[in-house]
């Protein structure tokens, strides 16, 4: 089955940083963008596969919303 699972990424200077806040402790990081996504996917994958079903559904069901906003800085 294919889900969705979201995904924070931030650049820094030793590459990218990404990590799902739905599944706590679930990161990676990567020296491209590309790299990152491949990464967290896999990580995300690998999490999963340790959860009973329920607890899976539990936490994929979670919606998580992310924007930006104007500040005066």
């Amino acid at each position: 089955m294919v889900r969705k699972a979201s995904v924070v990424i931030e650049k820094d200077e030793h590459g990218f940083y990404a990590w799902c806040p739905e599944l706590k402790g679930c990161q990676s990081q990567g020296d491209t963008l590309e790299e990152a996504v491949a990464n967290v996917r896999e990580a995300i994958e690998l999490y999963l596969e340790t959860l009973p079903p329920e607890e899976r559904d539990q936490h994929l069901s979670q919606e998580i919303l992310t924007t930006t906003v104007e500040v005066n800085a």
